[in-house]
Parts: C-alpha cells; sequence; structure tokens
C-alpha cells in the first residue's frame, strides 16, 4: 500500500512539530483495510535544521513580511486559497444554482504549471499556508501531481497544505495526498441524514463522504496529523434540528465541526430569514450542554471556537454575517480562472494569468511550454545578472508583484453588512465576471533583495501594462483632464443612483422600512409599419400566426409578471392587476396616410406604389429639388401603426414602472414577431412612462408633473 510504504519513509509538518512513525507500525495496523494503490511520486521531506540554530536565532534573523502581502491596516496575508476548478459534482443549495453555472473555455483557466508558479511566487514572498478549493477539486485530473509540486515548496517556507472538499472522492486519494504533505482537510457536509444529504446537495453520495471521514479518522490514530474539519452551513426549516448530532460527533473523535452562517452569493436565494445567527445556535447547545466553553482563538481563526468538557473534538463558529472577522483576515484567494481576489465578500478582482503567460507569449502555459521555459531560466541565471533589472528579477515577476501589492493595498478595512451583502453582486459561490475596466498601470513598489523565481523566457517588444484585466465593479472616479466642460453638464450634488452603494457598486434597494401603498403605472409605446400589407392583415385576423392583437396582450401581461426575472435590480412584486390595450392606428384610405406633416408642408410629395419585398424598402419618400426628405416625427409614417399602453396595478412598497415598461415593451416586440413575414422595416419606439401613481412621489404624469 502507498501510504504505508511512504508515510514511514518522511516527516509530517503538523502544528509546528515533526511528527514521524515508522513502516512496521502502520503497515501492521491497516493490513485488513488495505487502500487503494495511487501513483507514485517523488518525496518531498521539509529541510534538515541546520546545527547549532535555535528559535531565537531563527527569530532574529527572520525577513520582515513581504511589503506586497501586507495591506494599508498592517494585516499580512500569509494565507492563499486557489479555486483549481468549476466544476463539481454536487449541486448544493447555498452554493451553486440548480441549473449549474456557465463553464469557462479551457484557455481561460490555469494550468497546473501556471498553479505551480503563482503557488512559488506567493510563498516567496511570505505566504505559509496554501488550501486547494474548487468547485470541488478531487475531481480535477491532475489533483495529485500537483499538490505533490506545491508540497515541494516547503523547503521555501510553505508549512501547510490544506484541501476544502466534499468527500464524494477523497478516501480514494488520500493516500497520495498525505504524502504530498497534506496537514489538513475541510469537508463540507451539512445533514447527518442520507435523505437530507440528496435534498440539500440535489445529488447521492453521502456514503462515500462518510467512507472518506472514516478514512482520516483511521490515518490519524496512525499518525498521520491531518486536521480534519467538518463545515456545516445552517440553514433554518432545513438543518437547524441537526445542530446537536453534529456537535455530538465529536464526543469520541477528534475533529472539529465548524457551523458556518448561511451567507449570500448570487444564484443561492439567500434571504434573512433563512440564515441561523452564532448567537442562536449556540443557545441551542448550551441548552443541551450548559457546560459549553469558549477556547482561545488564534489571532487569524475565522472561527469562534468552543469546546464541551469530555468531548474529544470541538466546535466552531464561522460569523461572516453577524460578526466580522476582517480586522484580522490573512487570506487571499485565486479563482480559476486566474484573478485575485482579496476579499471573499468583495466583488473587485484583478488578473494574475495574464501577467505570468505573457513569459509564453500570451498562450496558456503547458507542461512542454515549462520544462522550455526552465531550461531558459537556468541559462539566463549563468548570464549576467543585470541582464534582466535588480539581481535578476525578470521584468514581469515585477510587474506580477506589482499588481498583487496594489490589489492587497486597495483592500477594504471589512466587508460590507448583511444588508449590502444580499443585494451585492457577486460570483455564485462556486466561482468564488466581473465587468473588466480600463487596465491602469499599478503603482511601482519597492522590490525586496531576493532572488529571481519566476522563469522568463524573451519576448517580443511589448508595453508591460497591456494585458493586466482589472475587475472591478466599483465606481471610477471622473477624469480631471478635461477642463472645458461645462458646469451645467455636472449633475446636483444632491442627485444620485439609488442602486448604487457609498463605493459605487450596483445593489437592490432595501425596501423594508417603506409602507405598502395602492401602486399604478402606466408606459406606453408604438410600432410603426413600413410598407401597407401588415395593417390589414392584423384588421382581419389573417396572418398566418394568429390573432396578433391578442397574442400580443398575452404576452404583455406574461412579461409584466416576469419583470424581476429580466431586470436584475428589479423586486419581486404581487401584482394585482395587469391590463395591455392595443390600438390599430390608419390604413390605406386615411387622411394620415396621403397628407404629408406640417414640417413638410410647401414640399411637393411623391408616393411610389408600393412594390417592395418586405424588407423596409417599400417607405415613403419625400422629393424636394431632388433630395428626399425624411419626416422626423415617426408618428407621421403613412402605413399605419399600432399604440400600446400597458397598466399595472399593486400594493406594495415599490412602484411598477419597470412592470408596465417591460409589458408594454413585450407586446411591441410580440407584435413585429407575429408580423415580420410580411413588413421587415417595422420600427419601435415611444416608450415611456406616462403615469404614476402610489409612494413618497404620489401622482406623476409624463410630462413631469407631480399632481
Amino acid at each position: 500500500m502507498a501510504f504505508s510504504r511512504r508515510v514511514g519513509q518522511r516527516q509530517l509538518f503538523q502544528a509546528g512539530k515533526h511528527l514521524s512513525f515508522t513502516q512496521r507500525s502502520i503497515a501492521s495496523a491497516i493490513a485488513t483495510a488495505p487502500a487503494p494503490a495511487v501513483e507514485d511520486y517523488p518525496q518531498h521531506g521539509l529541510p534538515e535544521q541546520m546545527p547549532g540554530r535555535s528559535r531565537r536565532d531563527d527569530i532574529k534573523n527572520a525577513k520582515p513580511f513581504s511589503a506586497f502581502l501586507t495591506d494599508n491596516y498592517e494585516r499580512q496575508h500569509n494565507y492563499l486559497r486557489i479555486s483549481l476548478t468549476e466544476k463539481c459534482n454536487l449541486r448544493c443549495l447555498y452554493c451553486m444554482p440548480e441549473e449549474g453555472v456557465p463553464q469557462s473555455p479551457p484557455r481561460e483557466l490555469l494550468t497546473t504549471p501556471e498553479i505551480y508558479l503563482l503557488s512559488d511566487v506567493f510563498v516567496s514572498e511570505g505566504v505559509t499556508k496554501i488550501r486547494l478549493t474548487g468547485g470541488e477539486p478531487t475531481i480535477r485530473r491532475d489533483i495529485l501531481p500537483l499538490m505533490h509540486q506545491i508540497g515541494s515548496l516547503r523547503s521555501k517556507g510553505l508549512r501547510e497544505l490544506c484541501i476544502t472538499t466534499n468527500g464524494i472522492s477523497l478516501h480514494r486519494k488520500l493516500d497520495s495526498m498525505a504524502e504530498a504533505g497534506l496537514t489538513g482537510v475541510n469537508l463540507s457536509l451539512d445533514t447527518l441524514d442520507p435523505w437530507q444529504f440528496q435534498i440539500m446537495t440535489r445529488r447521492k453520495g453521502f456514503e462515500a463522504v462518510m467512507k472518506s471521514i472514516d478514512r482520516i479518522l483511521e490515518m490519524n490514530r496512525l499518525g498521520a496529523g491531518i486536521k480534519l474539519k467538518i463545515n456545516c452551513v445552517a440553514m433554518r426549516g432545513m438543518n437547524e434540528r441537526e445542530i446537536i448530532p453534529f456537535v455530538e460527533l465529536g464526543r469520541e473523535q477528534d475533529l472539529e465541526v465548524r457551523f458556518i452562517e448561511y451567507m449570500p452569493f448570487d444564484g443561492n436565494k439567500w434571504s434573512k430569514g433563512k440564515m441561523l445567527g452564532y448567537q442562536e445556535m449556540l443557545g441551542m447547545i448550551r441548552h443541551k450542554y450548559p457546560t459549553l466553553r469558549k477556547v482561545q482563538d488564534h489571532k487569524n481563526d475565522t472561527s469562534k471556537t468552543y469546546e464541551i468538557p469530555g468531548f474529544v473534538g470541538r466546535m466552531g463558529f464561522i460569523t461572516s454575517m453577524t460578526h466580522n472577522f476582517c480586522g484580522s483576515c490573512n487570506r487571499l484567494r485565486i479563482t480559476n480562472d486566474g484573478n485575485l481576489k482579496v476579499c471573499l465578500f468583495g466583488n473587485a478582482e484583478v488578473s494574475l494569468r495574464d501577467i505570468i503567460r505573457k513569459t509564453n507569449n500570451g498562450d496558456p502555459i503547458d507542461e512542454e511550454a515549462f520544462e522550455a521555459m526552465k531550461q531558459i531560466e537556468m541559462g539566463r541565471r549563468q548570464g549576467p545578472i543585470t541582464s534582466q533589472g535588480p539581481l535578476g528579477r525578470s521584468e514581469h515577476e515585477k510587474e506580477l508583484l506589482d499588481v498583487i501589492g496594489m490589489a492587497v493595498s486597495r483592500k477594504k478595512e471589512k466587508h460590507a453588512g448583511m444588508g449590502e451583502l444580499e443585494n451585492m453582486k457577486n460570483r455564485p459561490m462556486i466561482l468564488i465576471d466581473e465587468r473588466p475596466i480600463q487596465s491602469r498601470r499599478p503603482n511601482t513598489r519597492e522590490i525586496q533583495s531576493i532572488g529571481t523565481r519566476f522563469v522568463n523566457p524573451p519576448l517580443s517588444p511589448s508595453p508591460l501594462r497591456s494585458s493586466v484585466r482589472l475587475y472591478s465593479t466599483a465606481r471610477q472616479p471622473p477624469s480631471t483632464s478635461s477642463t472645458n466642460s461645462s458646469q451645467e453638464s455636472k449633475p446636483s450634488i444632491s442627485s444620485k443612483l439609488t442602486h448604487l452603494t457609498s463605493t459605487g457598486t450596483a445593489h437592490m434597494v432595501s425596501i423594508s422600512s417603506k409602507v405598502p401603498t395602492s401602486r399604478t403605472a402606466v408606459a406606453v409605446c408604438s410600432l410603426y409599419f413600413s410598407n401597407p400589407t401588415a395593417l390589414p392583415l392584423i384588421r382581419t385576423n389573417s396572418m398566418k400566426k394568429g390573432d396578433v392583437l391578442s397574442v400580443a396582450r398575452i404576452a404583455g401581461i406574461m412579461a409584466a409578471k416576469k419583470t424581476s426575472d429580466l431586470i436584475p435590480l428589479c423586486h419581486p412584486i404581487a401584482i394585482t392587476h395587469v391590463s395591455v390595450d392595443l390600438e390599430v392606428v390608419g390604413d390605406d384610405e386615411s387622411p394620415e396616410a396621403d397628407s404629408p406633416s406640417e414640417d413638410l408642408q410647401g414640399t411637393e410629395p411623391m408616393r411610389r406604389s408600393w412594390q417592395g419585398t418586405g424588407q423596409g424598402d417599400a417607405s415613403p419618400w419625400y422629393h424636394q429639388n431632388g433630395h428626399d426628405v425624411k419626416g422626423t416625427d415617426q408618428r407621421e409614417r403613412p402605413f399605419g401603426r399600432v399604440d400600446l399602453a400597458a397598466t399595472v396595478t399593486c400594493d406594495g412598497k415599490t412602484g411598477v414602472e419597470m412592470e408596465a415598461l417591460t409589458a408594454a415593451s413585450t407586446a411591441a416586440l410580440t407584435v413585429y414577431d407575429m408580423c415580420k413575414a410580411v413588413d421587415k422595416g417595422m420600427r419601435i419606439g415611444d416608450l415611456r412612462v406616462v403615469r404614476k401613481e402610489g409612494g413618497t412621489s404620489g401622482t406623476w404624469t409624463g410630462e413631469g408633473e407631480r399632481l
């Protein structure tokens, strides 16, 4: 067995201690429970401590922590989380939308060499702990060789290599992971009921998860020293009755159960009513076990840890929603597409992938390219150091560190509160793309005196900042370069967009404090025909697709009820009434069709007989002195139009203008769809709200006045 053969040949780092155990003791203990064979990978032992060196000497000679990983609040970020994939074999309710997430093209995702290169850079700058996450990291095909590569960074200062997993396939890979230096497993499990597991994850697999837990505990009894933490997302109405059973897992087993407050991410349908707060969960446990007591936490711990006297295990609470731990945050995240995310709840991201790919002419760095780059780097190191900048540091590595330092320095003191988090645009939890903004060259920081670690083959000359992608939804400061803009063009200081927070991020406006009132909105628009064919067909109900007006009316009503699904920041509203009225105006014999508009009085109209193809080429043209003149008002078109008016009413806390606009525009689009076979030159225009009633603003008309 791979685990028993190799685990006696190395030392495992656990809590600052070297734990060793012999091949004989492990082989004899688990001979009756063989583990599956795994691929053979090289061993990565910890470097031997130099003789005569004491802990005091180590502290005295320690290098200062990297300025690139220290933010403006003196928080030192020595913990890096790397997402290996966006795929997952479960569909947990709080994590992934039921329909899944769109899969990114493989070219956009980090390759194994790129993950290793980034890990190397961060470890050399002071990161001591790396956690591999997903999606589900264990379904990545090269997870084992990748972990062995990252494990080799222990010689450069890496102390902990951890993984967060759902445990479905973990038990098959644990032996090799332990050989790579695995020190911790965070396993997600939200219920101890197999049937409830299937409901919450929308998949089967409970038995496989329990098998992984049992395997870790078995390996720990033999000295593997893998910290096991079970993460449970507590949700009211779903699994709050299992708080006590989860606690009792630690009665005789050395593990820590951590209860996580339900957090909002895109697609997980978060609501405050579903969230179980830390204090409420603590009260449930204390009612059953009054001797529950607090345990001293490490300064960078995310959880508040408690224990029950007599229990082997512990429990913790991750209180992201009710009691944030931002003041001691030491975590950075790299997404699977190579973006650096400095805060789990922030929506600002910066691309590291594009910078490291400059060393390969912008292409993904695969194993072949990586080997070629290493050969080039070896040759470069034998050349003059000054050829690559101070102390041999490559230009691309300097740029990478500058961008990292810029992103870390902009990290906020704390994340948004619960109300803002609920409405903030963020990735789905499984992806933890924002709109790219104009690239900016990062501020230059002092480059520390350390050797080159970043391979750098020759590239064709190009600006270093040409491919830096910065991601953010934050508002950019107004440009000050132009001094000729008039004061009249500037908005009033008192004016503001209610859907923007103080930091410039979009959110859904809270209406919890508003008083429900009766509200009505009326929206109108018009569809104009470009030839005379469609209008008589509508009047006689002779369109091949059916009754145009009736279908359009139904479409508008349905659209009004779906507005919140179509417009991202609209609240779902209980509509009490929707009406969509359509009026056909004009025909070939109407005066409107035969006489020019007032704007064209004095011109000599020339009406051509319709010889169009249905492509809009039969529109009337007025000729004056040999030149065509078009009427500027679409309402003067001579082939008729359909006027649409949508009225929406509700008894609620917010207005229904968007519902009325959605109904009117969708009804117009339906008319277009049913008539496009005979008239492809139709135009839809004049969409607007003409009346609004209810709310604090009272009654408002389309002329802009309040009544």
